[in-house]
């Protein structure tokens, strides 16, 4: 269980500092993501026994909360959030549950200062989601803002330095027998949005100018394409390389590609995968597997060329194939990659599983590998 009272201890092995962004928004980390689904009690269930995430909070009728039930998950440094509307209430939920289906609605920020976040984002664009405010009881207080970004997705800045409490005021400690074993996760890489068309670069401007973020790297039409689907990307980074948001949106293609997909079924832009860190790849993909998580298939074919075009790596090609885990290489190292099939009903969201072995980049050399394999299951769908 991640200590909420020394997260100043994180080991953020992809860390670097970004001297292009600027500083007004100093982000300590990601907080928590919360989703909002149809039924958060078996949400739960599923993140934890297939995932390995174990029980931390709950608020809900039990402790006061009458509009709304959240359940708290974590697995070393990242937090879930799983929360449903109690009927006749939170009407925001129910719209947001009709429109999107189970999806992520706020990705929190952890901050020295919600009430100064709140100030420099808004006063340089930013629409408000709410002023600060803040939250107490017997453990001491957090205070807590929020800004609007792509589609209904929400920031909120989170400042928890006078908190000693589970998760939040609200909230209980969520005692249970069940917490299958972690599987190996150990923090959030980078979040990825998709946006539509034209979009990209209206929101690549606001993260610049209106958080302070860099463009780490742009990939176009060139670099993320196969012979029937492309997109185009940039990695937005806060200055301290903790907080990663690739934006995507679409690009002319012969068929549709994943990010139109994405953006009729989820009725909108919004967080199309989260990464997650492992130290071993082999061993959390092994056991999501047995947990029953479903992954893309890779062709064995890319591995004919892994060797030629990465050189050495620790890892045995035949188990990296057996699970079909890839593999790149930049000027720093390699980095190892996995994407499960999509977690809900919509061909929506989905997780990355990664393990970075000194490689700072994204895996441009496996895009056309990852997309012809996304590309074969939007073909099952009907969606291509």
């Amino acid at each position: 269980m991640s200590d909420l009272k020394n997260k100043e201890n994180i080991d953020y092995s992809l860390e670097k500092i970004f001297p292009e962004a600027e500083d007004f928004l100093p982000l300590l980390g990601t907080d928590y993501v919360e989703f909002y689904v149809g039924n958060a009690k078996q949400a739960a269930h599923f993140y934890k026994t297939a995932m390995g995430f174990q029980s931390l909070a709950y608020a809900g009728l039990e402790t006061g909360i009458r509009d709304k039930t959240s359940y708290v998950l974590v697995q070393d440094k990242i937090r879930l959030v799983l929360t449903s509307p109690m009927p006749g209430k939170s009407k925001e939920i129910f719209e947001h549950l009709e429109k999107h289906g189970d999806g992520v609605k706020v990705i929190a920020l952890w901050v020295d200062d919600a009430t100064k976040s709140w100030e420099e984002t808004t006063k340089r664009g930013a629409r408000s989601y709410f002023e600060p405010r803040v939250e107490e009881d017997q453990y001491g207080r957090v205070v807590r803002s929020g800004i609007h970004t792509y589609g209904d997705t929400v920031h909120v800045f989170v400042e928890r330095k006078n908190y000693s409490g589970a998760f939040l005021p609200g909230f209980e400690v969520w005692e249970s027998h069940y917490n299958p074993p972690p599987c190996g996760l150990k923090y959030i890489d980078h979040m990825v949005g998709n946006v539509d068309w034209g979009q990209m670069n209206v929101w690549a401007k606001f993260y610049n100018e209106v958080m302070g973020f860099a463009n780490l790297i742009t990939f176009d039409d060139k670099d993320i394409s196969t012979d029937y689907t492309a997109l185009m990307s940039k990695v937005m980074t806060n200055g301290n390389g903790r907080i990663k948001f690739p934006i995507n949106e679409p690009a002319a293609g012969r068929k549709k590609s994943q990010i139109e997909e994405y953006i009729d079924f989820y009725k909108g832009a919004g967080c199309q995968h989260i990464a997650v860190a492992t130290n071993d790849i082999v061993f959390t993909v092994s056991e999501m597997k047995k947990r029953g998580i479903e992954f893309l298939y890779v062709p064995g074919t890319y591995y004919d060329t892994v060797k030629e075009r990465v050189g050495n790596i620790d890892e045995e090609l035949d188990v990296l194939k057996q699970h079909g885990i890839m593999v790149d290489r930049d000027e720093e190292g390699y980095l190892l990659q996995i994407f499960t099939k999509p977690l809900t009903d919509r061909p929506t969201l989905f997780f990355e599983i990664i393990q970075r072995k000194g490689a700072q980049s994204f895996g441009k050399g496996n895009f056309k590998a990852l997309f012809e394999s996304i590309e074969a299951e939007q073909a099952r769908r009907g969606t291509l």
